[in-house]
């Protein structure tokens, strides 16, 4: 049976603050580096008979419910004759200027470890040690208080009769969402193919604790089949919160959808969708958190406005968070984290799992079997963990920095003009270790580099700490994206190991340095242990193995592959093997490309796509093929289209039945994410196996997967490339009666590097020798079909 976690400081946290939130803590991720360093060295200074992050925890039962109650002291030490709890806190602020409130939160944090330890290893008594690290003076302030068992216990017991309100709200909502769990029925009136034997295997899972990856076709409803059986295990005490990762805003649309199924059908659970924080945020609020009104008084009105919006709301959408938010003035993106906290269902993007910089401390600081995880479309999870844990740096910024405040005065400033002159001094340096090479890949960090980068961030710390009054804000607006950009560098720092490599571009006198991450798949595994399991779904997971390595499967998981519900025969997968676009052959590939499209598009009139694997190709392809087909309607995909623009070209397609022909970049955003059922899309053209273009970190990636004993090309060009063909040929058959073609124009999937890639829904495809036998087996497939499609 799975329990309820709450972290010792997310207790202390609701319950002993009052008054503003703190914007130290919401911005905590920004500096929580610094402070990482300062607890290692401070721990480090002990002897062996001191043990470091100590995990404790209690369970405790309300209202029939258990929650277990955990988190890490800093510090135990035992070499004394009364064991030593410590909890070390680091801030710019004098202690002087600590508020109240926050020196009693660090007491009642200390205490609880305490009185853990005592129940834990039996001890009369603790010597309790608060240790303050003021960052601008590297003051160290200790604080002792000797606190028995006995009083610990009540004061722990204090703590959770103030709790025991957010507890119980929590343990309400537990109850009747179970209770209407158990009658749940699944809410179609039939299974699909497949979707049955999915929703299974999506439970095993769950009871098992281990990893699923699934390619689940289009139309085999891969949202409801997953979240029915973890909802079903969510009733059976198997787990208490499920995460709905996604990449896209859409996806996260279609999880909403199926939680307002199920509640039509007497599902009693609360769902949130976490919005990213610059989005949410109201127009109307300050930059400056002193004056914000949503942030003073925070938590005076936190309470009240949770016991509103949970009593009356399940489905907390955006715009339900932003409604409650400014009925009780309180920051919507704050306030979606602390209702999250009561959530049975939290639907929100990867970052929130996976990235380094902005994961939920809330709920992932530790691991937690209550959690299970969901990765919606998991095959752009591989682009996006890499991004997440590569960093950037050009000197150029740090350059201007220095001329822009290099006559500014201000107390503390000197030393972060000379911190940055250090920084630059280091990109120098780093300059002539390349030999005016344009672009070199090192496997070593950069270790003096990186200190030098850290007495920057110190210094700004240091200068930020002080009073407001002693410094501009026009230098502290220019300071902080540079400094920002540090430390998300020297976050990735921590990281680096074998899986990277430094990337150190030359160019144009600047000196460009980035943290390459090469293969996530550890960090990725990383962060799905900190749930009981995980479900990684697709339309397109081929080859699974593949994506089982890359994505931190490996051998701890399992593999499972839907068949396709709607009939093969309805889709004609046609490879024209009279055609060749590879990058040399493309202007004399031409004539014959452009005569293959018109017999596609004229051989049954309708709506058609045809992908491109680039802009360039594209404008060329499109400027042909209307030269050639002057009577017939097209649509081009922009170069950096708006919303708008990018609605207007999807309408042509959904509102217009007059046939077109619309050019698009394959991989890009009409490649996938997109449903056009029925008529509104008949066929697609992919042009190209869609090959990534040829670049020197793309050559890294199949380097280090070759030195692994992979495949390399596969890995870095062939896989990646035909997960995006897959995709934009998914949007041809979206419904059972929907009707379409493929057609793939390159030779080469026909030939033993692609052709055993195909899905199984794929795997009937036949070849076309040339443009007659194209054309025939084009009317052949239209005139089988005459009665089931529309204009017949």
């Amino acid at each position: 049976m799975a329990d309820n976690r709450i972290g010792v400081r997310e207790l202390v946290e609701l319950t002993v603050r009052t008054g503003d939130l703190d914007p130290v803590t919401t911005n905590s991720n920004n500096t929580a580096m610094l402070g990482a360093s300062i607890h290692r060295r401070l721990q480090a200074a002990h002897d062996g008979n001191y043990e470091k992050e100590v995990y404790l925890a209690q369970t405790v039962t309300v209202n029939g419910v258990a929650y277990t109650i955990d988190g890490r002291a800093d510090g135990v030490d035992t070499s004394k004759k009364r064991t030593v709890v410590e909890e070390i806190k680091t801030s710019a602020r004098d202690w002087a200027d600590v508020t109240q409130n926050t020196k009693d939160r660090y007491w009642a944090q200390a205490r609880v470890y305490g009185h853990f330890l005592c129940d834990e290893r039996d001890l009369a008594e603790v010597e309790l040690d608060l240790i303050y690290y003021q960052t601008t003076t590297d003051q160290i302030t200790r604080f002792t208080e000797v606190k028995t068992a006995a009083e610990l216990a009540d004061d722990f017991q204090d703590l959770l009769n103030d709790f025991g309100d957010w507890l119980k709200m929590r343990s309400d909502i537990v109850v009747r969402r179970d209770a209407s769990i158990e009658p749940l029925p699944f809410p179609f009136p039939v299974y699909r193919k497949g979707q049955r034997e999915l929703a299974a295997a999506v439970y095993r899972t769950v009871a098992n604790s281990t990893r699923l990856f699934v390619e689940a076709p289009t139309g085999t409803g891969k949202t409801i089949s997953t979240l029915f059986p973890v909802i079903k295990a969510m009733g059976a005490g198997l787990i208490q919160r499920t995460f709905y990762l996604t990449a896209k805003q859409s996806t996260r649309h279609v999880a909403e959808e199926a939680m307002a199924l199920m509640t039509k059908h007497g599902l009693h659970a609360k769902s949130i969708t976490l919005t990213a924080k610059d989005t949410i945020t109201f127009a109307d609020e300050p930059d400056d958190p002193s004056i914000n009104p949503y942030m003073l008084g925070y938590y005076d009105r936190l309470k009240p406005a949770l016991k509103d919006l949970l009593g009356h709301e399940d489905a907390i959408t955006r715009p339900v968070i932003e409604q409650y938010a400014k009925k009780h003035t309180l920051d919507p993106f704050e306030f979606s984290l602390d209702v999250s906290l009561f959530c049975d269902v939290i639907i929100c993007d990867y970052n929130y799992l996976f990235d380094p910089a902005v994961f939920l401390q809330r709920f992932f600081a530790e691991p937690d079997t209550g959690n299970f995880f969901l990765i919606d479309e998991a095959h752009n999870l591989v682009a996006r963990a890499r991004e997440m844990y590569s960093a950037e740096l050009l000197d150029t910024d740090f350059a201007t920095l220095r001329s822009a405040i290099d006559k500014q005065k201000g107390k503390g400033l000197p030393p972060v003009k000379g911190a940055l002159s250090k920084v630059l001094t280091a990109f120098d340096a780093v300059r002539l270790t390349v030999n005016d090479q344009p672009l070199t890949f090192q496997k070593p960090q950069l270790d003096d580099f990186i200190a030098q980068l850290t007495g920057f961030t110190s210094a700004v710390h240091d200068w930020l700490g002080q009073d407001p009054d002693t410094r501009d804000q026009a230098v502290v607006d220019q300071v902080l994206p540079v400094f920002f950009s540090a430390t998300s560098y020297l976050r990735i720092a921590d990281y680096y190991n074998d899986a990277y490599e430094t990337e150190i571009e030359n160019a144009a006198g600047a000196i460009h340095l980035k943290e390459l991450c090469l293969d996530p798949s550890q960090f990725i595994s990383d962060c799905l242990d900190k749930g009981r399991g995980a479900v990684l779904f697709s339309a397109t997971l081929s080859p699974l193995p593949y994506y089982q390595d890359i994505l931190g499967g490996r051998d701890q998981s399992l593999a499972y592959r839907l068949p396709s519900p709607f009939p093969q025969e309805n889709l004609k997968v046609l490879v024209t093997n009279f055609i060749t676009p590879t990058y040399r052959n493309r202007e004399s590939s031409l004539p014959a490309l452009i005569a293959s499209l018109t017999m596609m598009v004229s051989t049954k009139a309708g709506h058609y796509l045809i992908f491109l694997p680039s802009h360039s190709y594209l404008t060329t392809v499109a400027d042909a093929f209307k030269a050639a087909n002057p009577d017939l309607a097209t649509v081009v995909q922009g170069g950096s289209m708006t919303s708008d623009e990018r609605t207007t070209f999807l309408a042509r397609f959904r509102d217009d039945p007059s046939p077109v022909v619309g050019f698009a970049v394959l991989g890009g955003i009409f490649s996938e994410g997109i449903d056009l059922g029925g008529d509104q899309l008949i066929g697609v053209a992919i042009v190209t196996v869609g090959l990534p273009g040829l670049n020197a970190e793309t050559d890294r990636l199949r380097a280090y997967f070759d030195a692994q004993g992979q495949d390399g090309f596969a890995y870095a060009y062939q896989l990646p490339g035909f997960n995006n063909v897959l995709q934009a040929g998914g949007r041809v058959i979206r419904g059972a009666k929907d009707v379409g073609v493929v057609l793939l124009a390159d030779s080469r999937f026909a030939g033993p590097r692609y052709a055993p890639l195909f899905p199984p829904h794929w795997t009937h495809a036949t070849v076309a020798t040339d443009l007659d036998d194209m054309a025939a087996q084009l009317t052949d497939f239209w005139e089988a079909h005459r009665e089931n499609t529309p204009n017949a």
